[in-house]
């Protein structure tokens, strides 16, 4: 069996020596199966940046073991560049050659004879949708085509794992759209994606599996779904009059329903709580509501979005 993508042994990254030394990383195991992608989310200053640098090589770890594609990256650095491709969030393209030259501009960087970098070159064009561009100026491409053709750069020695940083940040929708579509194709043909991203949207369209980093220690990891259900759903109500509001949330609360709130607007009838996946049916609901004299004009459950299951996780409120 081949090894798995990336494992990482009880890293850690210190800054400083001494009392003022500063941790970046306290500690990180992981370990990610071929083809899939994996999202790793965590507010600036959580670890994210140094944990990609290790694995990119570009970084030691003060204690801890890496390996990419079962190259050790601190003992092997070159033949672990070897296994793998990043894709910064600032693009390194040059905005005056064409989409084809800039491709084998790095194909020859990355040691390729001029033959097979062009060779390369046109397979990454026209397998990712840019071939009608090839010949165009990178300065007459928008922000999408720009972004998909550094992916490309990434790919020219068909590495094994691809670390993709913030790769839609600041795109369209449609361009973030075709750079999802890119990154599916990429695990279909068997590339590992490790995805760095703040939209968790991305992260919940996108990956197989996330782990949320927090003050450089993993404090959650598993499926985008997984981590939605570990908040519960939502259940929204609104009720036929605002004077029935304590009285609902006293039967919701006796009914497990918790972290209940209340739309304080004026003349409003709504509230909102949160409540196990599968612990409620909305039949029992009314029918409690409706024995004890409340009137319903409107209720749903609502699954939560992994935006609120990263801010539930790291007791971000704000």
């Amino acid at each position: 069996m081949p090894p798995p993508a990336v494992v990482v042994e009880q890293v850690t990254k210190s800054y400083g020596r001494g009392p003022g030394a500063v941790a970046a990383l306290g500690g990180i195991d992981l370990t990610i199966e071929r083809g899939r992608v994996f999202g790793l989310l965590g507010a600036n200053g959580s670890g994210k940046s140094t944990l990609v640098r290790i694995l990119s090589t570009l970084a030691t770890p003060t204690s801890g073991r890496a390996f990419v594609a079962g190259v050790d990256v601190v003992a092997q650095p070159a033949r672990a560049r070897a296994a793998l491709g990043v894709t910064a969030q600032q693009t390194t393209l040059d905005q005056r050659l064409s989409g084809r030259e800039n491709l084998v501009v790095f194909g020859r960087l990355c040691g390729l004879s001029r033959a097979h970098a062009r060779r390369r070159a046109g397979e990454l064009l026209e397998s990712y949708g840019l071939a009608d561009a090839a010949e165009r100026p990178v300065s007459t491409y928008s922000g999408g085509m720009k972004r998909r053709l550094d992916i490309l750069a990434s790919l020219i020695l068909r590495p094994s794992v691809l670390f993709l940083d913030e790769p839609t940040t600041g795109l369209d929708p449609h361009s973030r759209n075709d750079i999802w579509h890119t990154v599916r194709e990429l695990t279909a043909e068997g590339t590992t994606v490790f995805l760095t991203t703040q939209y968790l949207d991305e992260a919940d369209q996108l990956a197989d599996r996330v782990v949320v980093l927090d003050a450089g220690r993993v404090i959650a990891d598993s499926t985008p779904r997984s981590l939605k259900e570990q908040i519960g759903v939502r259940l929204a109500i609104a009720l036929e009059t605002p004077a029935d509001l304590d009285a609902a949330s006293a039967l919701l609360r006796g009914m497990g329903v918790h972290d209940i709130s209340v739309d304080d607007a004026p003349d409003a009838a709504a509230l909102s709580g949160l409540t196990s996946a599968g612990s409620l049916t909305l039949p029992a609901v009314l029918h409690s509501l409706s024995g004890a004299g409340i009137g319903v004009v409107d209720i749903g459950l609502h699954e939560p979005t992994l935006d609120q299951a990263y801010l539930a996780l790291t007791g971000d409120h704000r």
